[in-house]
């Protein structure tokens, strides 16, 4: 049922429909949301809220009450009752197995909900633990103040279970405490007890953040990988899911739902939840949970929804049985389309859904991205007869291919009967080729489908004429109404996507009397390649390219520690690309040659060159030309420079591609494949990688190139793409004039205010917000001037970490260099003090909750882009082995050089007393290798310590030694399983005054500060 909310906060009905799981309409109530509350009241509200909308409340505080309730519920949900021995062997065996964590429970829950019950008799009986197909069977409970003991003493805040699992878990702050403290907390709690007792915790699949005023949802993995990137865990694929990847709420119109009223009413509905975890969620092949948004769901339904509609009418095979969603680039429009051809699949009537795309590279990406989402979800094809054969089969239910693949097919089978079928065509970036003969082509031969498109920059009337092509039509024109909207400015508004910042570069001398415009009319193409232009551009790009592209920030991608991100240069023809990447491999022999000479190291940007044959390079519609995997079709010389370059590519990678066509478009998926892990530094393109292509690594367009409209949209948006706090934003690098195109294209795609949404206030603004904090800074906090009262102390984190972020987004600044306010030593020495509070804050007293304070937000990964490593702390140390003997005060001053910079990092300063001893220990004689003394002294601290440990606990030694050693492999001290049991001394679990649980949590803890003093120092 669609809802829409009266003013007095009641959900009444607009329009009757079974599938809609987002309101149509949200107005909140102002009154109620408004009045100061404590987090004890927020919580006691939230409860009453639920408890009136039909969810059951239990005093359940401890393991043994939540697992007799689970029995309960499970044996309600099922029909069934256990025996006392079955109940034992079901629950440790297919619902809290010690080798299970909370991917395994995810899984689980999303893919396997039925688990077989042996009973005593010899039969066997299918148990659920949630009904997926009829979500009202499922009961739904809520707790509160539940207690739990892990490495220490924890008490949740509201708990909402599932047929007895706790599914839901929903943390909260008082108003006016920033809800990222909440989202901190829960990382406590995932770390330190979740996994406690039975693990049941585990099984919680959707977080809830709220501090009445805000809140937000997300995943459990966003949860768990976040938490394994900030213990430096190695194995598992990062993903830097972090507070960036939480959720809003919203209603149909993207109006956000953000107070906890409000949220509660809707989203935890009992319709809307049950729908959003069991229909709405997609636990993908890399197994990561991903929770759709709201605008997604919405898509979703309202396409089921058209479908069913147009079917009942008998409207198939026409304009109104389909239509068009315009979400915009980057906010997630392939799981979108995953997910709606997934359920549509399930739809009695339907047998075939056809997943349309126009290039072969989309064709590749949308594929590894369907099959990211479900292992053999869709069938891809490679060739006409492939797809032939997909179509005959009944058992291909999604087919993704190309247009023109599709196109052909049609040509050669003119009576197939797949054309009789009731299929659903999915068209990906409705924008593109579909508007020609071969839509019309398609939509002529198939009889009873329905047509939906996706576009994030539809076709309106405005400029669907632009080309003089009387065949170009409106999107509304070819797929039928709009179903849904979710624009540039609600994604950036939401931080689904990120804001864009602008620079452009002034290139040609320009006579006084003339005005920019004047000049870009008379300029040609040609006179825009002058060699002294092209070798200006080219100096630009490699003389900001570190500073742009953040090459001196770290972070974590994937199994890697990384520095920077990476960039796109689009150039305006094959002429333009081939000048300029011989002019930048040019200059950059030129530097490398003049570092060498000074004694220098000179880091050489690893360059790539990709185009193709593309018949209209400048589209006069705003398109981007099409560019194929056919090389054929370019001229000798072109084609003989882009075998080069591909050369030079396997010289550098140790490749061996060419540009025969089917080495080509391995070559560009190689790359594509060394863009995502920020392998390539820049590459150069004519119209390739400027749509449909993602990578979170890419933070930079440079432009020299005329864009418009739907290609300038597309262009900029490749660099957009949320990653972590460190990009912050798009960063486009113009050359061109093009600041009238950027408004019109952004007033068309966004609206008439879209520009002072979409970009980044100029760089005066964020200065003098900057000038005035750092002045703040130096008056209320002089350095060596102690900060006394936790008041002034929690001042000081709020400002400092305000002068983190400003600096983050001014360091790109071009005009930030040099003007910077604070020394390197004043940032070190400040960062140091920050780091103490950090650590302060939260320290823990034994047997009590932590001692954090609820409004105090620390912005540490900002202060780790600035990483010192272990080979910056031993060249340092190097010095200081310099300077021994040189006189106290040059020694001295080295020895605290090294002291400034641990104190100053994140990750080294628990280490500084390992790093200072080994200072201490070494010589003057500059003979001695200072990293094999490094490696061997970490080598000798490591063994004594782990043996201190294994001597104090009574640990059985080589379990315990190979513990560790796994530990350090797989980059994380693991909590769950039987591992960690093995190693403890020998203790009877039902002895008198049994003490096995908080053993194994002290072992636990010394293990995990064993892990953490030494991960990152060999």
């Amino acid at each position: 049922m669609t809802t829409r909310s009266s003013a007095a906060g009641r959900i009444d009905p607009i329009a009757v429909s079974e599938e809609s799981t987002v309101v149509a309409e949200y107005e909140p109530d102002h009154e109620g949301s408004e009045r100061h509350q404590s987090e004890a009241e927020l919580e006691k509200e939230l409860i009453k809220h639920l408890r009136g909308q039909a969810y059951e409340y239990l005093t359940v505080t401890s393991e043994a009450d939540l697992v007799a309730n689970l029995r309960v519920q499970l044996q309600a949900l099922n029909g069934i009752t256990f025996t006392d021995a079955e109940w034992k062997t079901f629950f440790s065996e297919k619902i809290a197995s010690a080798n299970d964590g909370i991917v395994e429970k995810t899984a689980r829950i999303q893919s396997n909900p039925v688990q077989i019950l042996n009973r005593e008799d010899g039969s066997f009986e299918n148990v659920a633990l949630i009904d997926k197909t009829n979500i009202h069977n499922n009961r739904l409970q809520v707790i509160n103040q539940y207690e739990s003991e892990g490495t220490r003493a924890t008490r949740y805040d509201v708990t909402i279970l599932v047929n007895g699992l706790p599914m839901v878990h929903v943390e909260l702050k008082r108003r006016g405490v920033d809800i990222r403290e909440a989202f901190n907390q829960i990382n406590r709690y995932q770390r330190d007890s979740y996994w406690a007792d039975s693990g049941l915790f585990e099984y919680v699949q959707l977080f809830v953040i709220s501090n009445g005023t805000l809140t937000k949802y997300y995943s459990n993995t966003t949860r768990d990988r976040h938490v394994g990137e900030a213990a430096g865990k190695r194995r598992r694929k990062q993903t830097s899911n972090s507070f960036e990847f939480t959720s809003w709420w919203t209603d149909a119109n993207n109006n956000r739902i953000a107070d906890l009223p409000g949220f509660t009413r809707t989203f935890l509905s009992k319709r809307t939840l049950l729908n959003v975890l069991t229909r709405y969620c997609v636990f993908d092949v890399d197994r990561n949970l991903l929770v759709m948004r709201p605008y997604q769901i919405v898509a979703t339904e309202r396409i089921l929804q058209r479908i069913e509609t147009s079917t009942n009418y008998r409207r198939t095979g026409t304009i109104d049985a389909g239509g068009y969603v315009w979400h915009t680039t980057g906010s997630g429009k392939t799981l979108t389309s995953f997910k709606t051809a997934q359920l549509a699949t399930r739809m009695d009537s339907i047998n075939k859904v056809l997943f349309v795309v126009d290039r072969k590279d989309l064709d590749y990406q949308t594929m590894r991205e369907y099959e990211r989402f479900e292992k053999g979800a869709a069938n891809s094809n490679t060739s006409t007869a492939v797809l032939k054969k997909q179509l005959e089969d009944p058992d291909s239910r999604v087919i993704i291919t190309t247009i023109q693949k599709l196109s052909v097919f049609v040509r050669r089978n003119k009576r197939h009967p797949v054309y009789g079928k009731h299929v659903v065509i999915v068209f990906d970036e409705c924008h593109r080729s579909q508007f020609g003969d071969m839509h019309t082509a398609i939509t002529k031969a198939f009889k009873h489908y329905h047509l939906f498109g996706f576009t994030g920059t539809p076709i309106f009337a405005d400029n669907a004429g632009a080309s003089g092509n009387p065949k170009r039509r409106t999107t509304a024109q070819a797929f039928g109404d709009k179903l849904h909207t979710y624009t540039i400015v609600d994604a950036i508004g939401d931080k689904n996507v990120l804001p864009f910042r602008i620079d452009y570069v002034n290139t040609i001398k320009v006579a006084p009397q003339a005005t920019d415009k004047q000049v870009t009319a008379i300029d040609t193409e040609s006179a825009l390649l002058h060699s002294d232009r092209v070798r200006m551009v080219a100096g630009y790009i490699l003389d900001h390219f570190d500073q742009k592209t953040r090459r001196g920030e770290g972070y974590v991608l994937k199994d890697k520690r990384v520095r920077g991100f990476n960039s796109i240069f689009a150039t305006a023809s094959i002429d333009a690309a081939k000048r300029y990447y011989n002019v930048i491999e040019k200059l950059q022999r030129e530097r490398e040659q003049a570092a060498q000479a000074a004694g220098k190291r000179y880091e050489h940007l690893k360059v790539a060159l990709i185009y193709s044959f593309a018949p209209n390079e400048t589209a006069p519609d705003g398109l981007l030309g099409e560019e194929d995997f056919e090389p054929d079709g370019l001229d000798k010389a072109s084609r003989d420079f882009l075998e080069d370059a591909v050369q030079d590519y396997n010289d550098i990678f140790g490749t061996s591609y060419d540009t025969s066509s089917a080495k080509f478009e391995n070559y560009y998926k190689d790359l594509s494949g060394r863009l995502k892990n920020r392998e390539v530094d820049l590459v150069i393109v004519v119209n390739m990688l400027l749509t449909g292509f993602d990578a979170t690594t890419l933070n930079t367009l440079w432009v020299d190139k005329n864009l418009k409209q739907h290609g300038l949209i597309q262009a900029f948006s490749r660099t957009n793409r949320i990653l972590n706090s460190v990009k912050s934003y798009g960063n486009i690098v113009c050359f061109r004039d093009l600041e009238d195109e950027v408004d019109d294209a952004l007033a068309l795609f966004g609206n008439k205010d879209a520009a002072s949404i979409v970009k980044i206030a100029p760089y005066g603004e964020h200065y003098a917000k900057y000038q005035q904090k750092v002045a703040d800074l130096l008056d209320r906090f002089p350095l060596r001037k102690q900060i006394i009262g936790e008041q002034a102390q929690k001042d000081f984190i709020a400002l400092f970490g305000s002068i983190l972020s400003l600096r983050n987004i001014l360091v790109v600044f071009d005009e930030f260099s040099g003007h910077e306010l604070l020394t390197p030593r004043q940032m070190q020495d400040y960062q140091s003090v920050y780091l103490d509070l950090y650590e302060d804050f939260r320290r823990t007293v034994a047997g009590d909750k932590e001692s954090i304070s609820e409004d105090v937000v620390f912005e540490i990964e900002l202060v780790k882009q600035v990483e010192v490593g272990v080979d910056y702390i031993l060249m340092l140390v190097r010095e200081y082995q310099v300077q021994k003997g040189n006189g106290i005060d040059k020694e001295l001053e080295a020895r605290e050089n090294i002291a400034r910079a641990l104190d100053a990092s994140a990750s080294l300063r628990n280490k500084k007393d390992l790093v200072m001893e080994f200072v201490d220990s070494i010589s003057a004689d500059t003979e001695t290798d200072t990293g094999d003394a490094w490696h061997a002294y970490i080598a000798q601290k490591k063994h004594d310590e782990l043996e201190q440990i294994i001597t104090e606990e009574n640990l059985k030694p080589e379990p315990a030694r190979a513990f560790i050693e796994s530990a350090f492999r797989n980059g994380e001290i693991p909590t769950a399983g039987t591992a960690i049991t093995k190693i403890l001394p020998p203790v009877s679990r039902f002895a008198r005054g049994n003490n096995h649980g908080a053993k194994k949590a002290l072992v636990l803890e010394k293990l995990k500060a064993f892990f953490d003093r030494f991960s990152s120092l060999s």
